[in-house]
């Protein structure tokens, strides 16, 4: 039936009906032939045909058969001979298929576009007809706000014919056009002509909302939640009567964020999150830059907090898990989350940015919730959304963490709080098995180290028993104990941060000693009483120490690398060593006075002799050969 339906004449469809039963003949006695059974009916008509008759006009031909057929058994009756099978005539794009499509477009024309044309004609004359009625004072404020409505109920009742017909589209089209005069004539009758007042206005539009939301539900088409969403979240805007009516305005706002909760809950559409997000804090930041005043901080806190609720519940309250969705990650469980925390903490920001401690508990708090709503997420999702969302969440709690540590500490005490926090990460990504935890260590501990170096000015009274020398001991030991213990569980691709954390202990112990030796020189300098030329002797005795520790720490670095026979601790002596060789050879020569160099190059040349010594022992056996043959070949 498929074939005839594309024909254009009844010839030429009685033609292709023939072919098919031909076909299907030739088909049927295949399958019979092949099963051994023999149709002796079949046989006796053949029998009683004539050779070569020819069927009349309108009738279906048989299919020739064959005169003779030997058979392997006499008494057995010769089967019916093989059937050719006549193929079905081919419809192609012939003349008949192309005035077929040309048939479809002129379909679709008629229905569809002229009708759709001929309905905005019609909008746009009745438009024209209004404006002149009104421009005229035919009907006046009442009429005009009576026929927006009527005509706005009319287009969606109008819309229902439509959609029972299967033409969906063009219903929910009507559907948007009817909703639209709906909303803009009650804001007519409220802001233009003042016909009603704000409450009832309100209500109205309230009213609308929720019949469109229920239309969503029992149609199935989130096309009509999505006008619901913009409809609801515009209504405040279009009511606007340029006062402050907080409770009014985000109690509704609340409602409207619980009802697309709710729809969300029972439809796969978590898309209108984002429109109700996005609409939540469009009007918050207008009331909030009009009329917020300290006085009303707690209500605004209060308010706040409950969206933010609404919001941080999507990932336990949406339809559909990880195995029950399309692959790949759901954007609204993964990025919502993360932009509803940042919001509200910048809404606390702005609020309690003179103070600094609530703001501080806050943050905490903030970082306890998201704790516990990670575990809960981790329990009630399955698939690889539950394992991301919930390690976004502890990610998220870190960050507050991270940022409560300055807002409650001062000075140095920040830059211990991110160094602590850094280990604490650490232990928990080896305890936990949770790898992601290492980059957030990272990014702690290298804030920790970038104050350390560049922002803390720590001013040291004593020698070495100061809050400096403790804060970089705290970070010496963070990087001491990632290049120490981190070789038991680190890959092959992550030895290069353990080796760089060994690299930065010693850079920081050089730092710490020489800014000790720098501190306590300059409080000799500051000693009052003293002539110039002791203050020149302290300047000297100064830069000397800065050669003695580099050599020292050098020598014991040198130390270390063949006890430990470690090449990465030997090369950095012999780095330093170089660099303090080039600070005497070039500085201390023209600088220091003649003890202090003295005692410099005598120093400097034991060391390397010690060293040069180790070296042709080949104690470590860095050469193929033996000493004495190293001494022979060079002696």
């Amino acid at each position: 039936m498929g074939y005839c339906t594309l024909m254009s004449s009844p010839q030429e469809e009685i033609e292709a009906l023939k072919a098919q039963v031909a076909s299907l003949t030739s088909r049927i006695y295949s399958l019979e032939q092949r099963s051994g059974v023999v149709a002796e009916s079949a046989q006796a008509a053949i029998q009683e045909e004539p050779p070569h008759t020819t069927p009349p006009s309108g009738t279906i031909p048989r299919p020739p058969v064959a005169a003779t057929v030997s058979h392997p058994h006499p008494a057995a009756p010769s089967p019916l001979p093989h059937l050719p099978q006549t193929p079905p005539r081919p419809i192609g794009l012939t003349s008949a298929a192309a005035s077929h499509q040309d048939s479809d477009l002129e379909k679709r024309i008629g229905q569809y576009w002229l009708n759709r044309v001929g309905i905005v004609a019609m909008l746009v004359g009745v438009s024209y007809f209004l404006k002149f009625a009104f421009d005229n004072n035919w009907i006046g404020p009442g009429g005009r706000i009576a026929i927006g409505l009527i005509v706005g109920i009319a287009l969606v009742l109008w819309s229902e014919r439509f959609r029972r017909r299967s033409y969906v589209v063009f219903s929910y089209s009507l559907k948007a056009v009817g909703i639209g005069t709906l909303y803009l004539s009650l804001w007519g009758a409220f802001q233009i002509y003042h016909l009603i007042p704000a409450s009832v206005a309100f209500l109205a539009m309230a009213t609308v909302t929720a019949a469109t939301i229920a239309l969503a539900l029992t149609q199935d088409a989130e096309l009509l939640a999505s006008f619901a969403l913009a409809g609801g979240f515009s209504s405040p805007v279009l009511l606007s009567t340029g006062q402050n009516h907080e409770v009014v305005l985000f109690t509704y706002v609340l409602l409207m964020d619980l009802a697309i909760l709710t729809v969300v809950i029972f439809k796969p559409w978590r898309r209108l999150l984002w429109g109700s997000f996005a609409g939540t804090i469009i009007l918050y930041l207008g009331w909030y830059s009009d009329y917020y005043s300290e006085h009303q901080r707690t209500l605004t806190i209060t308010f706040a907090a409950m969206f933010v609720a609404i919001f941080a519940v999507i990932p336990l309250a949406a339809k559909g898990t990880a195995s029950t969705r399309s692959p790949g990650r759901s954007l609204t469980l993964t990025l919502l989350p993360l932009f509803n925390a940042v919001a509200f903490f910048l809404a606390l920001y702005a609020m309690y940015q003179q103070d600094q401690t609530t703001l501080t508990w806050y943050a905490l708090a903030l970082a306890a919730v998201y704790l516990g709503l990670g575990e809960a997420i981790k329990k009630r999702l399955t698939g690889d959304d539950a394992s991301f969302v919930h390690l976004l969440h502890v990610a998220i709690a870190i960050a507050f963490i991270t940022i409560a540590i300055p807002l409650k500490l001062d000075a140095h005490w920040i830059t211990i709080g991110w160094l602590v926090e850094s280990g604490v990460l650490l232990w928990l990504s080896v305890t936990a098995k949770a790898d992601f935890l290492r980059y957030f260590a990272a990014v702690a501990l290298a804030l920790g180290i970038a104050r350390l170096l560049f922002f803390d000015h720590i001013s040291a009274d004593m020698l070495v028993f100061n809050m400096r020398f403790a804060t970089y001991l705290v970070a010496i030991a963070i990087l001491g104990g990632i290049a120490v213990l981190g070789k038991r569980h680190a890959s092959e691709q992550e030895m290069i941060f353990l080796n760089s954390a060994a690299v930065g202990v010693n850079l920081l112990a050089l730092i710490a000693l020489t800014l000790e030796a720098s501190d306590y020189f300059d409080r000799q300098l500051f000693t009052g009483g003293r002539s110039a030329d002791s203050y020149a002797q302290i300047d000297l005795a100064r830069n000397f120490s800065y050669s003695a520790i580099w050599l020292l720490y050098g020598a014991a670095l040198m130390a270390v690398g063949f006890q430990k026979r470690s090449g990465l601790v030997r090369w950095q002596a012999l780095i330093l060593i170089a660099f303090t060789i080039c600070k005497v050879f070039l500085f201390d020569v023209s600088q220091l006075g003649g003890s202090y160099r003295i005692v410099s190059f005598i120093a400097l040349g034991a060391v390397l002799l010690g060293i040069s010594f180790i070296y042709q022992r080949d104690w470590l056996k860095l050469s193929p050969h033996s000493p004495k043959e190293t001494d022979r070949a060079t002696g």
